[in-house]
């Protein structure tokens, strides 16, 4: 893929001629839940700690996620708020709280459960995961209305590599596929423009929410800095039904989807989707990975400068 380095006049171009900056941090504990807002967020290997480290399972092992279950989008999450400091490690007292409207609230052990499953998969990865026990299974069965059970990556015996094919040496835990998403709020006003009911950010699940750039110019940044700590654009992302369920009540329709296919499908925009599983969806964000693997002891903070390094010349460029 063709690639350019910004000087100062083409940087100011790919933002909107200012500094875009980092508006909002969003951790997902478990996958398809509701989100944590927060101010700091530390860097793991495998993407923001906490990001995605918890999955709910079907009686099969699969992976259950708002496309199947879009009552998901009802369970808040809570951890405590020592748990994003560097080397805080959990205690007894250590606990993941769960909510969601009829339950009564559950409290998760922060330490390592010592029961395991195996046979837990999504997408293509399969593998072991470490098991929260009954009672969580009893608490997401009950909400869910089958059987269910709540898993946590084990990092000590298991590895997921992210797609080769986008980038090479990257490992995740439970994301649908790369580390980081990134979102500006310029892009969400821009398509919020084109509907009759808005939608808010929450719908599109991003890690990180950025202010101060044109709408969609985070399509072609190819390579970012924040806080010294460099990130790679590795794959527009593709939209599922999930930005269509309102995270509020769990519902599902056919917006923003519906809109957003006049403006941002691939047709549209003429990227590429020969090789790819994706042909007809819309797109919104841009997925990444963060070169410095290293990354220990470093953060991303909200009111962080964005440094645009590189950007793909066209759409025609970038992957999807």
């Amino acid at each position: 893929m063709a690639e350019e380095k910004t000087d100062g006049s083409s940087a100011a171009a790919a933002t909107g001629g200012g500094a875009p900056t980092v508006k909002s941090i969003f951790i997902y504990p478990i996958k398809s839940c509701k989100g944590i807002s927060v101010s700091k967020a530390p860097l793991s290997p495998t993407g923001f700690v906490w990001d995605r480290h918890w999955m709910v399972i079907s009686s099969k092992g699969r992976g259950s996620t708002q496309r199947v279950e879009p009552k998901l989008a009802l369970v808040q999450v809570e951890l405590p708020l020592e748990a994003f400091s560097f080397d805080w490690q959990p205690n007894n007292s250590s606990y993941l709280v769960v909510r969601a409207p009829g339950m009564a609230e559950l409290k998760v052990s922060l330490t390592k459960p010592g029961l395991r499953s195996d046979g837990v998969s999504i997408w293509d990865w399969s593998g072991s995961a470490l098991d929260e026990g009954d009672k969580a299974a009893k608490w997401f069965t009950d909400f869910l209305g089958k059987p269910s059970r709540l898993v946590r990556f084990n990092e000590e015996s298991e590895t997921r590599p992210t797609d080769p094919k986008y980038a090479t040496g990257f490992n995740v835990k439970f994301p649908d596929a790369f580390p980081y998403l990134l979102i500006s709020e310029p892009s969400l006003d821009a398509v919020n423009e084109q509907l009759k009911e808005p939608v808010s950010i929450y719908r599109f699940r991003p890690n990180i929410y950025v202010s101060g750039c044109e709408p969609f110019a985070e399509d072609l940044w190819k390579q970012i800095k924040i806080n010294g700590l460099t990130f790679q654009g590795v794959m527009l992302c593709p939209r599922c039904k999930v930005p269509t369920i309102n995270q509020e009540d769990g519902t599902q329709g056919n917006e923003p989807t519906k809109t957003m296919m006049k403006f941002r499908s691939s047709k549209v925009l003429e990227v590429d989707t020969t090789t790819t599983q994706f042909k007809g969806r819309v797109y919104l964000g841009q997925m990444l990975v963060c070169e410095d693997k290293t990354n220990l002891g470093k953060i991303v903070s909200v009111g962080d400068i964005i440094d645009v390094e590189k950007v793909f010349p066209s759409y025609a460029d970038v992957a999807v």
